[in-house]
């Protein structure tokens, strides 16, 4: 077969002719032969694999640029990079439905004609952090009163004093009084203000890059749970005794899974499993999760620093959090499981439980 016209190769790659002229400016997709008299572009047929693959790629919604490093890679690693961009497709797909649920939950309140519920619920908990067996300091915060709960991971020379002055900067929630409606907003401003009070611990220190930490907080607003989420501290919610993690670590190894590079088991003893990408701290990216959540009589919540959650084994965060009421009692336990398996880091969480108020 010979030289395709550009009308023909469009046709049979399904691609438009002002397509194949944009590829072909760019570099993308250019012709085997332009003639010389004419300026027509005429295609080999031995290139309509790539440009289906072009094609392919473009309604997934890879940007050009991403397509023209696909097409100079071999099959495998070729495979790989679209099972990575799909992997971010997914997650930034995931981070947008969160977000459309705390609207939806957001507008809801401010709708007369849907009210929260009316059961009167209120939250018992219990706070402990614990500088571990190996650490010479606690840079751990672990925070917990009548609205708000909260556990803050500092890193660097000065990460007590960011971890604290992280917490310290969202508890003035539990003294403000803040519509349902407004909660968008005021976890917004006070995720700024963390932000600024980790900077200005940073300042006082030698270095600017050696102050910062994680934060996971939850703000009580009566029947719901507002939640922010920087880093990867995590919060557990037992419910129905199942135990649902409800947070997504932002670190470097996670990011590797979620794109399919590692797997679970693999990121479990990666030698950076935690390198964050997102923090408190000069820098970084400090965009945070805001969820919203609805609170039932009988949930239990664990909001806990990674040096307990990567200690601990899943199965027995969920034995204990099952079989031990009191909230004090609960988080001394998981702590003391933590130093009972060498406790390599601060150990620090909140346990919260949801119950129904004495009328």
């Amino acid at each position: 077969m010979g030289l395709l016209t550009i009308g023909a190769f469009a046709k049979a790659s399904r691609l438009s002719p002002k397509a194949l002229r944009l590829y072909d400016e760019l570099g993308l997709l250019p012709p085997a032969r332009v003639d010389p008299v004419t300026g027509y572009r005429l295609y080999a047929p031995e290139q309509l694999d790539q440009a289906r693959l072009v094609a392919w790629l473009r309604r997934l919604g890879m940007s050009l640029a991403r397509i023209q490093h696909v097409c100079t890679l071999e099959a495998g690693p070729a495979a790989q990079e679209v099972r990575a961009f799909w992997a971010q497709v997914e997650a930034d797909t995931a981070a947008r439905r969160d977000l459309a649920t705390f609207l939806i939950n957001h507008l809801s309140w401010k709708d007369p004609a849907m009210s929260p519920t009316t059961k009167p619920l209120g939250i018992r908990y219990a706070a402990l952090s614990d500088t571990g067996l190996v650490r010479e300091s606690n840079q751990d915060t672990a925070y917990a009163g009548s609205r708000l709960l909260a556990v803050a991971d500092g890193y660097g020379s000065r990460g007590a004093p960011a971890s604290a002055a992280a917490v310290d900067a969202l508890k003035y929630l539990e003294t403000d009084s803040v519509p349902a409606g407004d909660l968008l907003n005021a976890l917004e401003d006070a995720v700024e203000q963390a932000k600024e009070a980790v900077h200005g611990v940073a300042r006082t220190g030698s270095s600017p890059e050696e102050a910062g930490t994680t934060l996971t907080a939850m703000l009580w607003t009566g029947s719901q749970l507002a939640l922010v989420h920087i880093g990867d501290s995590r919060v557990h919610l037992l419910r129905d005794g199942e135990l649902f993690q409800i947070t997504h670590d932002h670190t470097m190894v996670q990011s590797m899974v979620d794109e399919g590079r590692l797997t679970p088991e693999e990121a479990a003893s990666h030698p950076q499993r935690s390198l964050l990408i997102r923090a408190l701290g000069q820098g970084a990216d400090a965009t945070p999760d805001l969820r919203l959540h609805d609170a039932r009589q009988g949930d239990r919540y664990l909001l806990c620093s990674d040096g307990l959650s990567t200690v601990v084994p899943t199965e027995e965060i969920h034995r204990v959090l099952c079989e031990i009421r009191e909230p004090e009692q609960a988080i001394r336990e998981l702590v003391a499981l933590a130093n009972g398996s060498g406790g390599p880091d601060n150990a620090s969480g909140v346990v919260a439980d949801v119950m129904e108020l004495p009328q």
